[in-house]
């Protein structure tokens, strides 16, 4: 089998998980399901691929993050093979062709493994034997990706619908949909057709390389003239600021994954996986663990103390939170801010962050 190359992508603010996650350290920087960090439990996956041939992970971060990518990479067990940094965001279009045309040079016969760095997988072994499973689609030419068995009507993930079979374990990609409204989600989980998109990719570079020729080509140039003007030291790839600037901005499922021909999936991966986005979902976790643990009904992360509270989640980097006669609330407690809200609310968190950026405060952004 060829051998595997994990390309875990750092980007994103993660403004949803304010006052936590901040521009200096976003939210993957940060332990937020675990001892480690997002970052570091994405790297560490690695020790149990098995079987597998599994390169050193290969990360794409923002030019301000390449030091902490490189620390946590290293803290977690393992010395990164390339850092690529980008001098700007530009979605997930221009990393996927800069990535494909970096390791096209280093080992045309291998499959790229394209990954956020702030999704949570508790079953590590059972994702490697899903990469597995999309392995032998990927080699046989075919776009790969992964789909998640839907638990709940969820409004917030795009959905994959299924296709023909491809190989014993992969199925055809019969076409992406965007985020539905609740009564189209609740159809999506009722007929089985449908999986959330977990946002994971598999292919080799050279089919990857072909699909931006044929798709998105601007893109593909522009990246090109990217790395031809970047400099190199180490394992770092400082993208050229001109040149990747003028990349158009777009996400790999927009500007391939929803035209290509030759797109797969391996469905129902059952890996406990969980995509960290938002208060909410950190929370309902971490309630669900205590009242499994202890039948404790709230969950306190540090310096924290409850009286007669049901169903809080309170996280301290800094002062005591004491907290009397709540339910279902979130509290989490910086040296600098305090956020508190209703568990079923933390979506509106981002307006918190706007209203900041409006009201030019920056240095609790």
């Amino acid at each position: 089998m060829a051998k595997i190359y994990p390309v875990i992508m750092c980007g994103g603010a993660g403004t949803r998980l304010w006052p936590l996650s901040r521009k200096a350290k976003p939210k993957q920087f940060h332990a937020l399901t675990g001892a480690q960090s997002m970052l570091e439990q994405t790297v560490a996956r690695a020790a149990h691929a098995g079987n597998l041939d599994v390169a050193a992970p290969s990360f794409a971060c923002a030019l301000d993050y390449a030091a902490q990518v490189d620390e946590q990479s290293r803290a977690a067990g393992f010395a990164p093979l390339r850092i690529i940094c980008e001098p700007c965001a530009r979605n997930t279009a221009p990393v996927a062709a800069i990535i494909a045309l970096e390791f096209e040079q280093i080992d045309p016969d291998g499959l790229i493994l394209l990954l956020p760095a702030d999704h949570h997988v508790e079953d590590a072994p059972a994702f490697w034997q899903a990469v597995e499973k999309g392995a032998q689609a990927a080699s046989q030419g075919h776009l790969t990706t992964f789909g998640i068995a839907p638990s709940r009507p969820e409004t917030g993930y795009g959905y994959i619908r299924k296709g023909a079979q491809v190989t014993p374990a992969t199925l055809a990609v019969d076409a992406f949909v965007e985020k539905p409204d609740h009564e189209t989600a609740k159809g999506y989980v009722q007929s089985g057709d449908y999986f959330w998109n977990a946002g994971i990719f598999l292919f080799s570079p050279r089919d990857m390389l072909a699909a931006f020729k044929a798709h998105a080509s601007d893109i593909l140039e522009q990246s090109r003239a990217a790395i031809d003007s970047s400099e190199r030291e180490g394992a770092n790839l400082y993208l050229d600021a001109k040149s990747f600037n003028a990349c158009r901005s777009e996400s790999i499922d927009y500007a391939i994954m929803e035209h290509a021909q030759n797109r797969a999936m391996v469905p129902d991966m059952k890996i406990g996986w969980s995509d960290i986005g938002s208060w909410e979902v950190i929370a309902q976790r971490e309630l669900a663990h205590s009242l499994a643990k202890d039948n404790d009904k709230n969950a306190q992360i540090n310096d924290v103390m409850m009286v007669e509270c049901d169903g809080v989640y309170a996280r301290s980097e800094g002062p005591l939170i004491a907290a009397i006669g709540l339910s279902n609330v979130t509290i989490i407690a910086t040296e600098d801010a305090i956020l508190i809200t209703a568990n079923d609310q933390t979506q509106h968190v981002k307006t918190i962050v706007n209203k900041l950026k409006d009201d030019d405060r920056a240095a609790l952004l």
